[in-house]
């Protein structure tokens, strides 16, 4: 799926996007590529709104849609009380509605998948949204939410779904005509630089700034494959395999082109992004704007324009203890300011662009709904547990690195995701 994307699986459309929102990195290009620094690094995994640009532009339906982070406001369509319950340290960002990507929401939106699935934030939460129809005439789409916890003993990170499909297609991938199309129609548009810009829209400052694409355009890349739109097996090796016997520390990362990738862009005639970033590398244009780039940002602060987003603060969500954070961009904020009630003189207004409904399908459901009688005796015994659970993960010190025993800041250090997965079992069978 790369960035973004969409392919095909008997019958079923999925969708997907990489990465989690900030704004003062959404509207930039990609740039980055090994050896990172430290800007770039915390950049690199970011959405960029070329992304939701392309996305957009889709008109068929949608089956599936996947996202690393929450689209926001997905949480006012589920069991709120339950995943507050679990997840104290959420309130704050989910009472000021800030809570997840904008512009996953905004996706969500357009798209209306069948079901969309999401990570990020370490907690089973299955949510249904009922969207508005434009037209009386137009039926009601809804979509299923549905979020699971990190793959852990004891934890809800696995839920089987029934997906309606074609039983008789092949068990291969396919192309989905209409992205192939919108990538075609978008290839201009591709930035590999960190300069801050927008997409065409219709302000009156470009001559386009519709890009979806004809029924016509589709059809060109149909024949173009001559209707053959299984996705070829052509994975290659770039890099070796990990050797135990050979151990190789402190190797730096080297930036690699992917055979794969420029095959595809080769096939349809786009911009293959990585190999036109190390072009660019190779004239020696960009080394010496990066720096002077740098040096401003880190004397001025961040140079670009106003972000269509008022908000820079979902990108890693609250405090999170499940969560493994790549620096401490987000400062040592203090847990105890993550779960206050909210101010009975400022109460939060979820009105203006949601609906109320909150019907759970079957398939999905967690437990009842908040709206519900809350005196249920097995949400109760369920809410005591998780809460004891969630008191218990508290105590756990943060998984951030960068200081030692003493409190001295230290050089800053990736902390590997599955350093210590195993170690955790022990633990979490005596709780």
């Amino acid at each position: 799926l790369g960035y973004a994307g969409v392919v095909r699986f008997r019958g079923v459309r999925i969708g997907g996007i990489s990465g989690i929102f900030k704004s003062h990195d959404y509207r930039k290009g990609h740039f980055e590529c090994p050896p990172y620094n430290q800007q770039t690094i915390r950049s690199a995994y970011h959405v960029r709104n070329i992304e939701v640009f392309k996305l957009k532009q889709l008109k068929r339906p949608m089956d599936i849609f996947m996202s690393h982070d929450w689209p926001r406001s997905i949480y006012h369509y589920g069991n709120k009380k339950q995943l507050l319950k679990m997840k104290s340290f959420f309130r704050q960002e989910v009472e000021s509605n800030t809570l997840g990507s904008p512009a996953a929401s905004e996706l969500l939106q357009h798209l209306k998948p069948s079901y969309w699935f999401s990570a990020h934030l370490h907690v089973k939460f299955a949510a249904f949204m009922q969207h508005q129809t434009n037209s009386k005439e137009e039926l009601p789409k809804a979509t299923k939410f549905l979020a699971l916890d990190k793959c852990l003993p004891h934890r809800d990170f696995l839920q089987i779904i029934d997906v309606e499909h074609d039983p008789t297609a092949g068990d291969s991938l396919e192309y989905d005509a209409e992205w192939i199309a919108v990538l075609k129609a978008t290839n201009s548009l591709v930035n590999v630089t960190q300069s801050s810009w927008s997409m065409p829209e219709n302000n009156g400052l470009h001559a386009k700034w519709d890009y979806s694409v004809t029924e016509e355009a589709i059809k060109e890349v149909l024949e173009e494959l001559n209707h053959n739109l299984k996705i070829p097996c052509n994975f290659t090796l770039t890099a070796a395999c990990y050797d135990p016997s050979k151990p190789q520390k402190n190797m730096e990362p080297v930036h690699t082109i992917n055979p794969q990738t420029t095959e595809f862009c080769a096939q349809f005639g786009l911009t293959d992004i990585n190999d036109r970033i190390q072009q660019v590398k190779e004239e020696g244009s960009v080394r010496g704007e990066y720096e002077e780039e740098e040096e401003e940002m880190d004397s001025f602060g961040s140079a670009e324009e106003p972000s269509e987003y008022n908000t820079d603060n979902s990108g890693l969500s609250s405090i999170n203890p499940d969560e493994i954070m790549l620096d401490d961009e987000g400062g040592d904020e203090d847990l105890s300011t993550c779960s206050v009630d909210p101010s009975p003189d400022h109460p939060p207004d979820f009105s203006a662009s949601l609906s109320d409904i909150r019907i759970m399908p079957d398939s999905m459901a967690v437990s009842s709904d908040d709206a519900m009688d809350s005196t249920n005796e097995e949400l109760e015994k369920s809410g005591a547990s998780k809460q004891a659970e969630e008191k218990s993960l508290s105590e756990r010190p943060l998984k951030r690195v960068g200081g030692n025993e003493n409190g001295n800041s230290g050089v800053k250090k990736i902390k590997r995701r599955n350093q210590a997965i195993y170690a955790a079992e022990d633990e979490d069978k005596t709780e």
